[in-house]
């Protein structure tokens, strides 16, 4: 069953991204993404209240604060990021700038003042080559409304968000039940995408939605709100962590395939190169990463 969940992890994280570009077709990226997380977080919330009762979201100051900052840096900078940044990058191409989170995990240590492992700076300096590489070879073949140079930009400076709101709980007080924060997170970022999508004039014209944004909308808000999250977190209760992290380089495969498969999205052979190098990278630093014998697994593991 561990694995089972792993590969349940792989797969709907790695479908988000073309997903996304179903649902962004034809609905506004801000309220498609506020929706979705109002819907994803009030049912998760539901479910830790049947199962784990009121006193799961009892948090102090301190801990609404982390809760309230990292709902503003990951669903709500760094998905909603990626939805506009997919208006003009492929579904693939996002999915491989988004791999760059690690790497920015990395550089936020040392920041802070933390002492990374040398194998591990050296794995950051691949993959900020290989980022070069895939940001200046251009959008590629497009996104929902066409190509355009900041779409990659937009979406590796939403990869800095999730590296951000991944790094704080792990140096911030954070409510003891994750479930209840992941609720308490989403919940938090649906309401800012909904109100800063209103505010920029996004308007949703139901009658408009395909049948195939429906269903993707849908996927997105129930099976990836709900099962990713449940399978990740009972794969880090029974795998070994640096097992787990071996998503941050699935995750982008798995885009690029669907992407070409269900889309028909295309790639030139550099961005192709500048993939395979952020995928090294990855590599890299997870392999880095991992514990030395004796030492703490979760310690050493990447946040």
């Amino acid at each position: 069953m561990p694995w089972v969940a792993l590969v349940a992890v792989y797969v709907l994280w790695g479908s988000t991204y073309l997903a996304n570009r179903l649902i962004i077709t034809t609905v506004p990226p801000l309220l498609a993404g506020g929706f979705r997380f109002l819907v994803g977080g009030t049912l998760l919330a539901v479910v830790v209240l049947a199962v784990a009762g009121r006193r799961a979201f009892r948090m102090n100051a301190a801990q609404f604060g982390t809760t309230a900052l990292s709902g503003l840096l990951l669903p709500a900078w760094g998905n909603g990021l990626v939805a506009l940044g997919q208006q003009a990058v492929a579904s693939g191409l996002a999915a491989l700038l988004i791999a760059a989170v690690p790497l920015w995990i990395v550089i936020l240590r040392a920041v802070t003042g933390d002492r990374p492992r040398g194998a591990t700076v050296g794995g950051v300096g691949v993959g900020v080559v290989g980022l070069l590489v895939l940001v200046l070879a251009g959008p590629g073949s497009g996104g929902v409304t066409g190509s355009a140079w900041w779409g990659p930009w937009l979406v590796l400076l939403a990869s800095l968000g999730w590296a951000t709101g991944t790094f704080a709980t792990t140096r911030l007080p954070v409510p003891p039940n994750p479930f209840a924060m992941a609720a308490a997170q989403m919940l938090t970022g649906g309401a800012i995408l909904l109100v800063t999508g209103t505010a920029v004039g996004e308007r949703l014209d139901v009658a408009a939605v395909t049948t195939v944004s429906w269903w993707a909308w849908g996927y997105m808000a129930v099976v990836v709100s709900l099962g990713a999250f449940s399978a990740y977190a009972f794969t880090l209760s029974t795998l070994p962590v640096s097992t787990v992290a071996t998503y941050a380089y699935v995750n982008p495969v798995i885009a690029v395939l669907l992407g070409v498969l269900v889309v028909g999205e295309r790639f030139t052979p550099v961005q192709l190169l500048g993939a395979a190098i952020v995928l090294v990278a990855v590599i890299l630093v997870v392999v880095a990463e991992r514990p030395r014998k004796g030492q703490s697994v979760m310690a050493a593991s990447p946040p």
